[in-house]
């Protein structure tokens, strides 16, 4: 690690990003590209996923496959981990970004919705490591994890009635520092990557109800939210060679939000 090249590479490397159709998996699955790693995007809209896998090629010169996956079935998680090993090679790098944040009062969340959303926050990046863990385990190949989960996997929110949502992703987080330890022996490095508010094509209408951005920002040590290519850099830094001693760690990028 003898230059900036060697540090932040991402050449050679496959990358497989949940939720890559839209919001901060769009510019998760740019940054690997731009660090020179081949991309597999999946989510469930298909047609989004295509357009944006040519885009992604086109612009980094980077193989790319366009996925549709269900994150919610174990099924679909096997084809599309397969699929991408067909067509660009093992996985290495996984980022688990999909996502879903219903809201409702705690004392009346219906079951299903409490369900819906553990399946999709927390069970769903288990199942996805524990596969792409286990066949770079077999090949004897390290590899990295990076669990997306958010402020609010360590502090509860006063502005939206999210139980369910924080459950899920306070329990992915201690769920990457138990695979990062259970990992480590392998060189299988598991980190989370915490967002603050930035708004994305998923969160700008809640954002700009009320008073909502001003309580956000005021709440912000930098008084200002994030940008969706602010989580790029991140992005790199856990995928690369720059971060090989970092392991079962939360990287806050919150513009200061949880150091009050």
């Amino acid at each position: 690690m003898d230059s900036l090249e060697s540090l932040f590479s991402l050449r050679g490397r496959v990358g497989f990003v949940t939720g890559a159709s839209s919001g901060l998996g769009v510019d998760c699955a740019i940054a690997l590209a731009m660090a020179g790693a081949d991309v597999a995007l999946a989510a469930r809209r298909g047609e989004r996923l295509e357009r944006l896998a040519a885009d992604i090629a086109r612009e980094f010169g980077v193989r790319t496959a366009a996925i549709p996956l269900d994150v919610t079935s174990d099924e679909q998680i096997d084809a599309a981990l397969a699929r991408a090993r067909q067509e660009l090679g093992l996985v290495d790098i996984l980022v688990n970004n999909a996502g879903i944040s219903p809201t409702g009062r705690a004392e009346n969340l219906p079951r299903a919705t409490w369900d819906a959303a553990i399946a999709t926050n927390l069970t769903a990046p288990m199942m996805l490591a524990q596969r792409v863990a286990r066949a770079l385990i077999d090949a004897k190949r390290p590899g990295r994890i990076i669990n997306m989960v958010s402020i609010y996997a360590t502090v509860a929110s006063s502005i939206y009635r999210l139980s369910a949502y924080t459950a899920a992703k306070a329990g992915l987080l201690n769920l990457t520092r138990q695979l990062a330890v259970e990992w480590a022996g392998y060189g299988i490095l598991v980190n989370a990557l915490a967002p603050g508010w930035i708004p994305t094509e998923a969160t700008e209408a809640g954002i700009a109800k009320g008073d909502n951005r001003e309580r956000m920002e005021r709440w912000t040590p930098l008084g200002r939210l994030g940008r969706p290519e602010e989580i790029r850099g991140p992005i790199i830094f856990l995928a690369s060679a720059a971060s090989s001693y970092v392991t079962g760690a939360m990287l806050s990028v919150d513009g200061g939000y949880q150091a009050w």
